[in-house]
């Protein structure tokens, strides 16, 4: 579904512009320049309204997290989101719009511990697969930003993009492990930081589905 057009979205980012990343150079140079304190770094990739890494950085304070989406209407609303927590949040949340087929120009090799899709869009029809996150391309552009163990978490609603990614993560020789069809129910259930998706979707009684990904 497209997102709606915010009305005086580039002043409502302007505004919130503490917490954005917009020199891409400096990032390259080094993601934790971004930061008060040098932390492991995670990566959420999508992250729509921002309920997943405001909720993250809030309870995770020895991480650094950066939040990206790609369409500008929706990040406002992350990026207002987490302004609004700023007499609570933890300074380790900052936020980036653009593209996952940049990363690798945009990120340090091995700079990252931690990436999170959460809920990314399914590209329903067969000859859309490559713009899964879950494509191999996408997942040889994680190898090369992650850190050697690296780890990559992964949630949906979907079964038909659970089941293609973890055929996926096989066919690239990644660990799997966690895997579950019913996260809310599961063991792997405790600490688990809900995106404002998963929330209204498991309150309709819709499983998720959940692996751990790891790039040895």
């Amino acid at each position: 579904m497209r997102a709606r057009k915010k009305k005086h979205g580039a002043e409502r980012i302007a505004a919130c512009s503490a917490l954005l990343i917009e020199d891409m150079a400096a990032l390259k140079a080094d993601p934790q320049r971004f930061f008060t304190e040098q932390r492991p770094l995670h990566l959420e990739i999508g992250c729509g309204k921002g309920a997943f890494a405001c909720g993250m950085a809030a309870a995770h304070h020895d991480i650094n997290l950066i939040a990206m989406e790609r369409v500008a209407d929706v990040a406002v609303l992350a990026l207002e989101k987490a302004t609004r927590a700023a007499d609570t949040r933890p300074d380790n949340l900052r936020f980036l719009i653009g593209n996952a087929e940049n990363l690798t120009e945009w990120l340090p090799a091995h700079s990252v511990d931690c990436i999170y899709l959460n809920f990314s869009d399914p590209w329903h029809k067969a000859r859309h697969a490559k713009r899964r996150l879950t494509y191999r391309d996408f997942l040889a552009k994680y190898r090369e930003i992650l850190k050697k163990g690296g780890v990559l978490r992964f949630k949906t609603d979907n079964v038909n993009l659970f089941d293609f990614s973890l055929e996926e993560f096989a066919a690239c020789g990644l660990r799997v492990e966690n895997v579950t069809r019913d996260l809310h129910t599961s063991p792997f259930a405790a600490g688990n930081v809900m995106t404002e998706y998963e929330k209204n979707f498991s309150e309709k009684g819709f499983p998720i589905h959940a692996a751990t990904v790891y790039f040895d």
